[in-house]
């Protein structure tokens, strides 16, 4: 049987803790995500009129806190709308060609 020798424990490093300075509170995130939660509870309780003018706050809130995002979107938004031009162009050349198909072969069934 073998004998291992154990050395005496290491003194176990002291944690620090390193001093935090206070957080800011980003008051424009906290008051959008009530306005958005009040709007919602507000249509879930039947409160229409209340509920959307409260979300749309929160949501003009949320916009103002977030430009950077809002910005890159809407940049971004042109090529989108190209792209989806392009796709709705192919979709009508297949339509397009689609009802020429049916038209002859309607022609060549009705001879």
């Amino acid at each position: 049987m073998a004998v291992v020798r154990l050395s005496p424990p290491e003194k176990e490093p002291r944690i620090e803790r390193s001093s935090c300075g206070p957080e800011r509170t980003n008051w424009a995130r906290i008051a959008a995500g009530g306005s958005l939660l009040a709007g919602g509870l507000l249509l879930l309780a039947g409160y229409r009129r209340a509920g959307l003018m409260t979300a749309a706050s929160g949501t003009a809130l949320a916009l103002l806190d977030q430009q950077d995002t809002v910005r890159a979107w809407w940049d971004a938004l042109p090529g989108y709308i190209d792209t989806t031009q392009n796709l709705l162009g192919k979709v009508e050349s297949s339509v397009t060609e689609l009802e020429n198909q049916r038209a002859r072969l309607a022609k060549v069934l009705s001879k």
